[in-house]
């Protein structure tokens, strides 16, 4: 994990600004020269583009702006969270569409992208914070840079500081730990992350994953902003879904459209929290219309704007503004904290594993921060699959011991600590999957053979099947007697061939996979025959042909060649050789 320096602990108020010094997680340091609310007058050189300084009147922040009409707030104990990229104008700076837009959303916490102002003086960002926001609203901004971040609060900052992106120099990931009504505080990340390409904003989501983890067990975590993506399957939601809960519903519009970029047709803006504040999710009331899962702020099609004011139906359509602010709310609770929990989902009793395949247990968890996982065979001792895992990921996928059993359990286990812990609420079954088998049949004969030599007399035995063959005791004989036993241990492998000749003599130089006639003779009749393989529980295949197909020279094969249910055809018919002991038809090799 990568850290940079911590800013200032920030507490603004209405009538005086107050600055404390406070403890940074995992160490760090305050930025000099820090104030409330803000991290410090930019330096020349950190300062947006020069001509900043000069932005037309009507692109300031307007000087009546304090008289705003007030939007209407959030109900009582509702917890309202923004995310807003809503920059207008040449300078990638807030003017007043986005002013308005943010008043007529009235967030509690606000995670804000490209923290411009002006000319980003101590006046005038804390002029923007009241107007778009209120003067009770604190606030931390990342340390000078080009376009960073920031976090807004109706609730104190108690702390706030940096993480390092490392993918992008123009601004870093900025946190804040916000003292939100209740027992729980509440850690707000306002992020902005690359352009470029998916893979730098994955290398972006492991860096705040690594970050997240090490916050406090038990808090609040919401993590905002400009993701950049251009699809919600991208590779950092998946690598955020480890400590936050990514998956759908997502936030609409009244058409019910998701995406958040100026043309609506990209997922670029994001609030995501962590699974013990999602449990609290409650429907963003706008007017009259309630958003069961956030809603996504444009007005150029709500209406009616009147329930955005002061925003105004051209705000989002404003030049250059690019991204729609998304907005969630989330029904806080009273009371002390809730106890630590987890609790084990699947398996919990009644489920069937294969041993050695790949299987996933799921928990839930709250107050957590990471679980062991274990799994009984006995029902009695346990053995661990993960001595720790994040609680936040509420899976891990294994693969089932070779155990045969039907009383397994499995057992999470927070840690450090060792409680909270939970067991399958019954057993579950491992079986272990019978051996792949051997498919063994006569594929190729050779009556007749060439000239008068009897020795080289064939019969090619195939192995189609998943699992090797063992041979031992099988025999091979004709209409009158048995010609060959083979040897024990005799093994034939899945997908290959074995030829057994007449005898040694009759065996071409160079095959590998043949072997002689245990009587050294096979005995095959010219005059037609029956050939079976047989194991020692009884006929396993056996082929009857006739003078017309025991043809000087020309071999017996199955067409299709490998087929175990495939008629005999000659040789000739498949191939212009004449036969292909332990090859196939076409010379090729099993």
């Amino acid at each position: 994990m990568v850290k940079k320096s911590w800013l200032a602990c920030l507490t603004v108020g209405v009538a005086a600004w107050a600055l404390a010094a406070c403890p940074a997680p995992n160490g760090g340091r305050p930025l000099p020269d820090a104030v409330p609310g803000i991290d410090g007058p930019l330096p020349p050189d950190a300062m947006v583009p020069p001509d900043a300084m000069a932005l037309p009147p009507d692109a300031m922040v307007p000087p009546d702006a304090m008289v705003l009409p007030d939007a209407s707030p959030p109900p009582s104990g509702h917890l309202r969270l923004v995310a807003g990229n809503i920059t207008s104008g040449n300078l990638q700076a807030y003017e007043a569409p986005g002013i308005r837009i943010f008043r007529g959303l009235a967030p509690d916490v606000a995670m804000v992208q490209e923290f411009n102002v002006g000319t980003n003086s101590t006046a005038d960002l804390r002029s923007f914070v009241d107007q778009a926001f209120g003067p009770e609203f604190s606030f931390t901004r990342g340390a000078p840079a080009q376009i960073p971040n920031g976090i807004v609060s109706r609730y104190p900052i108690i702390a706030s500081g940096e993480w390092l992106d490392t993918q992008v120099a123009n601004r870093d990931f900025v946190w804040a730990r916000i003292d939100i009504p209740g027992p729980i505080d509440l850690y707000a990340v306002s992020v902005h992350l690359l352009t470029a390409n998916a893979t730098e904003r994955n290398i972006e989501a492991n860096e705040l994953v690594q970050n997240i983890r090490d916050l406090p067990a038990g808090s609040y975590v919401v993590l905002a902003g400009d993701f950049n993506t251009d699809t919600r399957s991208e590779p950092c939601i998946s690598t955020l879904s480890a400590v936050l809960t990514t998956a759908g519903p997502f936030p609409v519009d009244q058409a019910s459209n998701g995406d958040t970029n100026s043309n609506r047709n990209k997922p670029y803006d994001w609030v995501l929290v962590n699974p013990a504040l999602q449990a609290l999710e409650t429907g963003v009331g706008i007017g009259n219309n309630v958003f069961d899962h956030g809603f996504v702020a444009d007005t150029r099609v709500y209406t009616p704007i009147a329930d955005l004011a002061p925003a105004l139906t051209s705000d989002s359509a404003a030049l250059n503004m690019q991204h729609m602010a998304v907005v969630r709310e989330f029904a806080l609770t009273s009371g002390p904290p809730p106890p630590p929990a987890v609790q084990v989902t699947a398996p919990d009793g009644g489920e069937a594993w294969s041993a050695g395949g790949s299987q996933t247990i799921t928990w839930t968890s709250s107050g957590v921060a990471n679980v062991s996982v274990e799994l009984s065979t006995d029902g009695t001792t346990f053995t661990s699959l993960s001595a720790s895992t994040p609680a936040a990921a509420g899976r891990l996928t294994v693969t089932a011991p070779a155990t045969e059993t039907t009383v397994a359990l499995v057992r999470v286990t927070a840690v450090p600590g060792g409680t909270p812990s939970d067991v399958s609420n019954a057993p579950f079954t491992i079986t272990l999957a019978p051996p792949p088998v051997g498919r063994v049949f006569l594929n190729e004969v050779l009556a007749n053979e060439p000239g008068s030599d009897v020795t080289k007399e064939y019969v090619e035995l195939v192995n189609s099947g998943a699992g090797d063959a063992d041979l031992s005791g099988w025999t091979i004989s004709d209409a009158v007697s048995v010609h060959h036993v083979f040897a024990a241990g005799t093994v034939l492998p899945a997908g290959r061939a074995l030829v057994v000749f007449g005898d040694t003599a009759g065996i071409p130089a160079g095959l590998g996979n043949a072997i002689a006639a245990s009587t050294h003779s096979l005995n095959l009749s010219n005059g037609g025959d029956t050939v079976t393989l047989a194991s020692p529980a009884g006929t396993v295949d056996s082929v009857t042909y006739t003078s017309a197909q025991a043809i000087d020279g020309v071999s017996m094969n199955r067409n299709p060649d490998g087929s175990a249910t495939a008629a005999f055809v000659l040789h000739t018919a498949l191939s212009a050789a004449t036969s292909s002991p332990g090859m196939r038809v076409d010379g090729a090799a099993f």
